[in-house]
C-alpha cells in the first residue's frame, strides 16, 4: 500500500510556475509508474501528466504539453510537477497518482492517490 501526498500547490499569477511535490510511502514507490491529474470545480478528473515506473517514457496532456514537466526521484521516494507559462484554465486541485501500470492516462490506471493541492492561476 503506498500513501501519497501532494504539496506545493498555491495561488500564482499568469505566466508563472509552481512545482508540485508528491511524497511517496508505506510501499514501493520506484517499481510504480506515476501521474498528475487535476480536477476543476464542475468537471471531471482529467489527465495531465505520467511517468513509467522505469522512467523510460513521459505521456503529457496536449493542454500541458510544452509547458509541465513530470520527474521523480526514486531515492527519495518523490515526484515532481514542474509548472510554467501557467493559464488561468489550469486552475484546479491537482492529484498525484501511482500504480505498478505504465504512463496511463485513464484514472483506472491507477490504484493509489493523493488527497490533492489546490492551484489557483489568476489573470
Amino acid at each position: 500500500q503506498v500513501q501519497l501526498v501532494e504539496s506545493g500547490g498555491g495561488l500564482v499569477q499568469a505566466g508563472g510556475s509552481l512545482r508540485l511535490s508528491c511524497a511517496a510511502s508505506g510501499g514501493t514507490f520506484s517499481s510504480n509508474s506515476m501521474g498528475w491529474f487535476r480536477q476543476a470545480p464542475g468537471k471531471e478528473r482529467e489527465f495531465v501528466a505520467a511517468l513509467h515506473w522505469r522512467g523510460s517514457s513521459t505521456h503529457y496532456a496536449d493542454s500541458v504539453k510544452d509547458r509541465f514537466t513530470i520527474s521523480r526521484d526514486n531515492a527519495n521516494n518523490t515526484g515532481y510537477l514542474q509548472m510554467n507559462s501557467l493559464k488561468p484554465e489550469d486552475t484546479a486541485v491537482y492529484y498525484c497518482a501511482a500504480g505498478p501500470r505504465g504512463a496511463v492516462s485513464g484514472v483506472r490506471g491507477y490504484d493509489y492517490w493523493g488527497q490533492g493541492t489546490q492551484v489557483t492561476v489568476s489573470s
